[in-house]
Formats: C-alpha cells, structure tokens, sequence
C-alpha cells in the first residue's frame, strides 16, 4: 500500500488553502492522502463567507481500522470541540505530528468559532503531541501574545514555542517584509537554522502555509528526517509558486511533483542572511577523475599518468610535517599545471597557495569562510542529503561532493550507501560541478558516468591496486569513452519518466557554472 498522510483541516471551497492544497500537496509528493474534515468553508480570495463545523470522531475511527497515517498535517480546528475530538486521538497516536495553527485566512477571516484567547489556550493543550509546529508570524504572535519586529524576536519566539511543549517550532518569515529574502526559522531546542529563499515579488499566494505543513508530513512520512523534510517543503512551496499563474486577484500554486530544480533549493545557514554571502569561483574546466590521496609522493605519481585533478587528504600529520607535505604536493601540482585540492587543512591550503580546499559538513563549521573567498580559493563541499546540499547551496561552492553511491572501506561514513538512483535525483537538482564518491571502481564507473557527474572521486580503486598506473589509464579510457544519450524527464518530475516514484533514501525513520 502506499504511505499514507492524514490531512485533519478544513475544506476551502477557493480550493487554494486547506484541505484542497493539502490533497494536491500530497498527490505530487506520491503519498496517499486522507481527510478528516473539520469544517466547511464557504471563502474566495477576497473574503470568508460562512464556515460550518463537522464531528472529527467518526471519520477518525473510520479510518484508524485500515488506513492509519505515518504522519499526520493538522491545519485548521477551530472549535473547541474538535480540538478535544483530536487530543483523544494524539493520545494514543506515535506517528509524526505537524501542527500548522491555522488561525486567519489569507483574506482576514478568523477561523475560529470562539474568543481568541479561549480557543488559543485550548490549543496549546495539543502541543505536547506535536512534532513540528509551523505558525507565520502573525500567528506565533497571536499564541504568545506579543509582536514579533526582529530575526532576534523570532528567534525568542520559538523557544517560547518549544516551552508550551511542542517538540520543534518552525516560524514562517514569510510577512516580515523587511527581508529580501523569506526567512523562515526552525529550532528544537538544541540544533537550529534558517531557510532562506528569494521573494516573488508582485504576486500574493494563497496556501502556502498549508502546502508547507503538508509537504513536511508527506516528506516525514516518505522517511526523511525533519531537517530534511523542511528543505524538500521548502522546495516544494518554491517550485509551487514558481509554476503559478495569476487567477483573479490571487496567483494560484502549482502542487506538481517532488521538487527537483535549484531554482526551488533553500539556502541553509545558522543565521539570517541580508544578502547571499559567498560566491567561489568557477573550476573552469571539468573535474574529470578525481584521485583522493594521502601524500605528496602520490600527488606526483598520479600527475605523471595524466591526471589533472587531484585532492590530498592527510589525516596522520600535524604541525611542520603537514605544511611541509602540502608545500611540496601544491609545488608538484603547479609544475604539472593540475589542480589541487586540500582536504581540511584550509589554513595551510591559503598558506601555500592551493588551487583550492575541500570541506566535510563538520569542517564548515570551523573554517573562515570569508578568508578562503579573499584567497581565490576554489571550494568543494561534501553533501549526502538535503540539509546538507542546503547549506552548501548558501555558500555557491565550485563544486559539491554526493556519496557515497556504493559501499567503501576508505572512510567511516554515517549514512548508507546513496545509489545510483539519488545520484541521478542530485544530478537533477543541483548546477554546480558534481563529483560522485564512494565505493566507485572501474566495474561501476561507467554507471556513475551515465548520471551525467562533471567528476569521479576514486580512492582504493587507484591506490590499492595491483598496478596503480593501469587502473589509471583504464578510467581515463573509461571517462573519455562515448556515454548512451541522455534521458529526457519531462513535465519537472522524478523517478521514472512521467510518474511520482520517490527517490531512494538510506535513511527510514529519519550552482554550478553554466
């Protein structure tokens, strides 16, 4: 059966929000969406007309027999008696728990039948169940009773959230106009950042909150963990609004298909941006096969046979030994005009004028990013899922890393092997230069060539070979031999030609230069 999503809200009859948003949100990400209708609303984008609520008990218990959710999108309840319908539920649910609180329509209408401070503290009750709560500003102020004006203030604010018991806050900077980019803040407590992407000016949308929370529950359901889950809903709102059309005073989002364009990536970065801070240069040239290797004898062996890219990685030395090691493999690389890459080591990189650095996730964190950029430094970024590919997005890389694809022993990795077929969805998504490592050797190369990569990162595949040199002139044959024409996606989708199949992803619970 397929993974089945509830959606518990309300039915628009513009069908931009609610439950109609939801279903279509569903539809394109290929999960199976039910409904548990809370209310009826008569509303267009100029106004709420009328609303009228609907029992959640026999619809939930209808379904709890044979269709139970993995995750479930709560949008609008606005009645008391439904939020007690659904506590009853959450008591006994263990699945994945998005709240959106709905709390106005995109045309002012309260969605509320009570006073507002009556049916906000009922509300309140229910976060304790929720995985991720996603209110805009406007209603985070609402539940907390004060303006929200700064970056500083939303950041207040969802630990304030996170305090009535929700497990993690999403804020919604979409109405803080005062940002050139949309801004939207996710924090649980303990890990945090923000998701960033540029506003479309002139056009209004109405249901993306509700097309957001949806596509978290989809992504959470499909077994993306929620930093993951919030970067594909992100996209997906971005790819939404990209392929909109205008309709009468409102443009009309597009819920098409997983998301699958740069366009629509958000940048990941641990604090509000004013502008985009980082632009590395251009490679130049493709990447070609790309030896990793620990020493400056192997840099020389290696360009001696022809190649042209190269990266050192050193793990085993410190102090004068390292810079020494480095000097001598960036002079080799200058005398053979390649290009040389350092792993980690960005300080010494600088120091003796490396072509450029390679960094992990973790190393980011400890580099000075603005230090490599005014050294002309080429930067390559390792990515193995979306968070990741976010945050390197954010920093235009020269190149981003994605593995890895096949099984190694060359290095500790935290995620299972990637696949070709995610290798084709990174191939799709991403512009920048991309290199393919792990686990790649001249039985698979061809196969990791066919993606369409700009780079093969190889390590034991060379340096544990029987006769390095051959295996060398092997893949250099292998990567200048003529690859199968290329597959044509169509209509903007994933998966096989024309349908919704989700991508491979080793986790289940859980710009380039043209």
């Amino acid at each position: 059966m397929n993974t089945i999503v509830w959606s518990i809200a309300g039915s628009d009859s513009s069908g931009h929000a609610g439950i109609q948003a939801d279903l279509k949100t569903f539809h394109g990400l290929g999960v199976h969406g039910c409904t548990v209708i809370t209310a009826v609303t008569a509303q267009n984008t100029q106004q709420l007309a009328d609303m009228q609520f609907v029992s959640m008990t026999p619809q939930i218990a209808c379904m709890q027999t044979d269709l139970m959710p993995r995750a479930i999108k709560i949008g609008m309840l606005g009645h008391m008696a439904s939020i007690l319908e659904l506590e009853k539920f959450l008591t006994i649910y263990n699945g994945m728990v998005i709240l959106d609180p709905v709390l106005v329509t995109t045309a002012g209408g309260f969605l509320f039948a009570t006073a507002s401070e009556e049916y906000i503290a009922a509300l309140k009750k229910i976060f304790q169940y929720v995985d991720v709560l996603t209110p805009n500003i406007s209603e985070a102020e609402m539940i907390l009773q004060y303006k929200i004006t700064s970056h500083d203030a939303i950041v207040e604010a969802a630990h304030a959230l996170l305090a009535l018991g929700a497990k993690s806050v999403l804020i919604k900077g979409g109405h803080h106009v005062a940002d050139f980019y949309s801004q939207d803040y996710w924090t649980n407590g303990q890990d945090a950042f923000w998701l960033s992407s540029e506003r479309l000016i002139g056009l209004n949308f109405g249901g993306t909150g509700c097309t957001l929370s949806a596509a978290l529950a989809a992504s959470c359901a499909l077994g993306y963990d929620i930093p993951d889950s919030l970067v594909i809903a992100k996209m997906f709102v971005n790819q939404a609004m990209r392929l909109g059309s205008a309709a009468t005073k409102k443009a009309i989002l597009q819920q098409r298909s997983f998301p699958d364009d740069e366009r629509d990536l958000p940048y990941l970065s641990d604090k509000p941006l004013a502008m985009t801070p980082y632009v590395f240069p251009d490679c130049e040239q493709t990447l070609g096969l790309y030896p990793v290797v620990d020493s400056s004898a192997w840099v020389r062996r290696l360009l001696s046979w022809g190649i042209k890219t190269i990266q050192l990685r050193i793990k085993d030395k410190t102090g004068e030994a390292l810079i020494s090691e480095i000097k001598t493999a960036v002079q080799i690389a200058k005398e053979y005009h390649a290009r040389l890459f350092i792993n980690d080591h960005w300080e010494s990189a600088i120091a003796c004028g490396a072509y450029g650095v390679h960094l992990g996730q973790e190393d980011l964190k400890c580099a000075v990013l603005s230090q490599l950029q005014s050294a002309g430094l080429r930067l390559g970024v390792s990515t193995h899922n979306y968070q990741e590919l976010s945050r390197a997005h954010s920093l235009h890389p020269s190149y981003i890393a994605f593995g890895p694809i096949y099984a190694t022993n060359s290095k500790t990795m935290a995620c299972a092997p990637q696949g070709i077929e995610k290798l084709k969805h990174w191939r799709r998504i991403v512009r920048y230069p991309l290199v393919a490592i792990g686990g790649i050797n001249e039985n698979n190369i061809r196969a990791i060539l066919e993606t369409g990569v700009d780079g093969v990162a190889l390590i034991a595949a060379i340096t544990k070979a029987e006769d390095p040199e051959r295996a060398v002139q092997r893949l250099l044959d292998e990567m200048s031999a003529p690859l199968s024409p290329p597959t044509i996606f169509v209509g903007g989708g994933w998966g096989e030609e024309g349908t919704n199949t989700p991508p491979h992803h080793p986790t289940q619970s859980t710009r380039g230069y043209q």
